[in-house]
């Protein structure tokens, strides 16, 4: 029995030396990745552009479909992903045959945890081919089984066998910077994805929280206007156990209403649910501004603030090719909105002292009335350039400052 034990003793210290050895391996001053966590308006398009050509809803069983997905998509896709989820930085490097994810995530004193993995392809499927832990090769077949242990950790492993089965054929076009795939379609995948995105738990809330909202406009004439602090004031005030959760739903139902979308679309469930009278939510009397602001906020609350300053900017640039033009009023709406859902995840405090007196519209948003609006893209040009210019900027940072003057966003960390 003392053999044994110290036999178990060694084996156990020999798995530690490895595994600190293998960490220490993948350390460096340096990070790997080094890049902005933000999401530009390209992206979004090309999401866009992806999502309407690809739309489940009009696929059928077994049809076979090929996609090119461009790969700055992906790339950005991996950086979002390991900002939210990891706190780091990630980014995809395309090669002939192959494909180089890499990711940076930060440690304490400046220091940083650096790994890459290489994917491949065979028989058309994507297969991985090599990895590294800092400057450390790591066997395949390690990172295959992490992989599935944190795959089946995460509760994720059938909705990935359903991806991976689903593809008949990878290409890696560097010249073309896209990934081609082909794919055969099984609903499946979107029933999966459903799944993943809204869970029991949130569906019960977003039920509770549609409900809510149709109650409140039951007292309301059809096509009257209301200030959106009045919305929220009653919708909000939660103080349970679960109220971010609670308060999320809220927002998310919002959104779907004032965004004008048939909320069974995507919860089939609520075709049953209470209909919502017509009334028109509005910030400073806008009825635009209340859409920007409680969209941006839902998309923040749910996917972050990259996410939600993108979809805002890249709305703005197509009004100002194709529709009411650019408006910085709008951008407006959308940055305090954006701020709102992040505050209501991060500094819930904030919320509750918020609620916890009467409260208007200029406590949610700063002033807009003389931002410059329905700029055509010429116009805007001719002003401001482009995004990057000293002018934008100067004019952003305005926007900025309002909003980070008023009581609710003060004090809070800017990105």
């Amino acid at each position: 029995m003392i053999r044994f034990l110290t036999w178990l003793a060694g084996i156990l210290l020999l798995l530690a030396l490895i595994a600190g050895g293998l960490l220490l391996a993948g350390i460096d001053r340096q990070p790997l990745v080094d890049r902005s966590p933000t999401i530009s308006p390209v992206a979004v398009a090309q999401a866009r552009w992806l999502l309407l050509t690809n739309d489940p809803r009009r696929l059928k069983p077994g049809d076979a479909r090929q996609t090119a997905i461009p790969a700055g998509l992906v790339d950005e896709g991996i950086n979002y992903a390991a900002t939210r989820f990891l706190g780091g930085r990630g980014a995809l490097v395309l090669g002939r045959d192959q494909a180089e994810i890499r990711l940076s995530l930060p440690l304490p004193g400046q220091l940083y945890l650096n790994g890459s993995a290489t994917v491949g392809r065979a028989d058309g499927k994507p297969r991985l081919t090599g990895a590294r832990l800092g400057w450390l090769p790591l066997p395949s077949s390690l990172v295959d089984l992490a992989l599935a242990a944190g795959l089946r950790r995460a509760g994720y492993q059938r909705e990935w066998q359903l991806a991976y089965d689903a593809i008949r054929d990878l290409r890696f076009e560097p010249e073309h910077q896209s990934l081609v795939v082909s794919y055969v379609w099984q609903p499946a995948i979107l029933e999966r994805a459903r799944a993943i995105a809204i869970a029991p738990d949130d569906l019960a809330r977003i039920r509770s929280a549609h409900e809510q909202l149709a109650g409140l406009f039951d007292h309301k004439s059809a096509g009257s206007r209301v200030p959106l602090a009045e919305v929220l004031a009653p919708l909000l005030d939660t103080d349970g156990n679960e109220r971010m959760a609670e308060r999320r739903a809220v927002l998310f139902v919002l959104a779907a209403y004032l965004s004008e979308r048939n909320l069974a679309a995507l919860i089939p469930e609520a075709a049953g649910w209470p209909r919502i009278r017509p009334v028109a939510p509005t910030l400073f009397g806008r009825f635009d501004s209340a859409q920007h602001f409680v969209i941006s906020a839902a998309l923040a609350a749910w996917a972050g603030e990259p996410i939600a300053d993108a979809i805002g900017l890249y709305k703005e640039l197509a009004d100002a090719r194709h529709g009411s033009g650019f408006s910085f009023a709008d951008l407006a709406a959308d940055r305090a909105g954006t701020n709102f859902g992040e505050l209501l995840v991060r500094h819930p405090e904030r919320l509750d002292d918020l609620l916890a007196a009467p409260f208007t519209d200029s406590d949610l948003a700063p002033r807009i009335a003389d931002l410059p609006e329905y700029l055509s893209m010429q116009q805007f040009q001719h002003r401001f350039g482009d995004t990057r210019s000293p002018a934008y900027r100067q004019l952003t940072g305005e926007i900025e400052r309002r909003i980070f003057s008023l009581p609710l966003y003060r004090d809070i960390a800017q990105p």
